[in-house]
């Protein structure tokens, strides 16, 4: 493979947000595009093994080789082991396809100069192709890169099937369309995916690996970001190990794709980041910046288990359909987790009880420089009241749909007053280096994606979002990178040759 030194654009990291990235700044032929996957990339759409199209399947096991973990702590006493995407398509090529739009309201935090409500839909509109004819043509896309598809009713899992029945029962609207504005709370409805006759569709089989022609593209896998290189205030390259080796590829345009976890750590390492930590750990400070791996937010996830009366053999979505509730999504899996990922050990069947807007504030720290060292991830679950409460009030809503179920014979949970038994995350982080005013100082970038204090350095991924939104962020992921791409090409930086 011919590495290149040095490239005009150069995007860290091929997960959702990057290889949206990738495929538009590339469309300018003029304008040289190097990205950068610490993961396995592919030269072809041929090239994806099953295990990551197959959506009846999450290929996260411990035995994968599409993932990587890291330690994190999501309360005080509950440790657990979090995977991630560590593949071209990062997360989104081995989730289970969920592509709810976040809701008008979640965009009162966002900038409104560029990331208002009515600013961001047409890019929603814009990154679909919405397979679903009875979908409302005013809100949805027909030419877009990424398939949306819902489950027919008549084709659902018997679990999601008598979940609807009893949701509606118990009064909740039954809403078509989940994407639509007016989705917003108190509403059960199928769940858009991006899957496509029954294939998982990630963004980079959707936008990267078609456009691999362009003679003004590179994707270069295995390659692990140490550090970005600056003279002065200005960016000036990065700093990869590739097969254990160290080499650096130049570009005074860097853009940052690499999650909402290692964006963060690979700010950290370069010296952007609370100077204090910098200091400890021997960094030079390039710019103070207290927000960096600050103030990250997710959802906070509860299981509750049911025994269904029979075991069902099925090639479903992981899931099919939704409740959202006042603060919490409730989520019926159409299978134990044991049958979803191979590797795991037998556990029960669970309805998921999210809880979508969480005071807990998480927090990323350096352990040490290595970029491959297990980072210092807290989350702060539960800690507020508040969220106990919600929380509580979601399982018991939870249970009591489960009671009325006639696929359930009895449901083990938890008591009530103690939520945390059973706690897990719903892997939505986000925020860890947020937009914001400049007179916020918890604020990494500008409207643009600019990181404050130096000069062509840019942060798209859901690091970025100002909190996480009360769905969860793969579709606003890719709507993001689109409003990005769009904005970063009118800018002289990212104009190229």
């Amino acid at each position: 493979m011919n590495r290149p030194e040095h490239a005009d654009v150069i995007v860290v990291g091929g997960g959702s947000c990057g290889s949206v990235l990738a495929s538009r700044l590339s469309e300018n032929p003029d304008r040289s595009v190097l990205l950068l996957e610490a993961g396995p990339a592919f030269s072809a759409v041929s090239d994806i093994p099953t295990a990551l199209t197959d959506a009846s399947m999450l290929p996260i096991g411990p035995a994968s080789e599409w993932v990587g973990t890291y330690p994190a702590n999501l309360t005080s006493g509950i440790e657990r082991t979090v995977a991630r995407g560590r593949v071209l398509g990062g997360s989104g090529a081995v989730n289970g396809g969920y592509f709810v739009r976040a809701v008008p309201g979640d965009f009162d935090t966002w900038p409104q100069s560029l990331w208002s409500f009515d600013q961001v839909l047409p890019f929603y509109i814009g990154s679909e192709t919405d397979l679903d004819a009875g979908s409302s043509r005013r809100w949805h896309g027909s030419r877009g890169p990424m398939p949306v598809s819902r489950i027919p009713a008549q084709d659902r899992h018997p679990v999601t099937a008598d979940f609807v029945r009893a949701a509606t029962n118990a009064g909740f609207r039954y809403h078509e369309d989940l994407n639509a504005p007016d989705a917003a709370s108190g509403v059960v409805g199928a769940v858009p995916s991006n899957i496509r006759d029954g294939i998982r569709v990630s963004a980079a089989l959707a936008y990267l690996l078609p456009v691999l022609h362009r003679n003004n593209l590179t994707v270069q896998g295995n390659s692990t970001a140490a550090s970005l290189m600056f003279h002065r205030d200005r960016v000036i390259g990065v700093k990869i190990i590739v097969g254990g080796k160290s080499r650096t590829v130049m570009s005074d345009n860097v853009i940052l794709s690499a999650g909402a976890v290692h964006t963060p750590a690979l700010l950290l390492r370069s010296g952007i980041g609370p100077s204090e930590g910098s200091a400890a750990l021997g960094i030079s400070v390039i710019v103070d910046s207290p927000g960096v791996g600050n103030g990250f937010t997710d959802h906070p996830e509860v299981g509750v288990p049911v025994v269904t009366t029979k075991e069902i053999s099925t090639a479903s979505p992981v899931l099919e359909a939704v409740l959202h509730a006042g603060d919490v999504e409730i989520r019926p899996y159409t299978r134990r987790f044991d049958q979803l990922i191979s590797g795991l050990a037998l556990g029960p069947h669970t309805i998921g009880v999210g809880l979508m807007r969480s005071a807990a504030r998480g927090r990323i720290a350096l352990h040490s420089t290595d970029p491959f060292a297990p980072l210092d991830v807290k989350y702060h679950y539960l800690e507020s009241e508040g969220d106990r409460r919600s929380m509580r009030e979601g399982v018991q809503l939870a249970r009591d749909l489960l009671a009325s179920m006639s696929l359930a014979r009895g449901v083990d949970v938890p008591a009530i007053g103690d939520p945390l038994a059973a706690l897990g995350t719903s892997l939505h982080l986000s925020g860890s280096a947020r937009m914001g005013p400049e007179s916020d100082p918890g604020s990494v970038l500008d409207d643009h994606c600019r990181v404050r204090g130096v000069d062509g350095l840019f942060v798209v991924d859901t690091s970025a979002f100002p909190v996480v939104p009360s769905r969860g962020p793969h579709a606003t992921a890719i709507m993001f990178a689109e409003r990005a791409a769009s904005l970063l090409a009118g800018q002289n930086g990212c104009r190229g040759a």
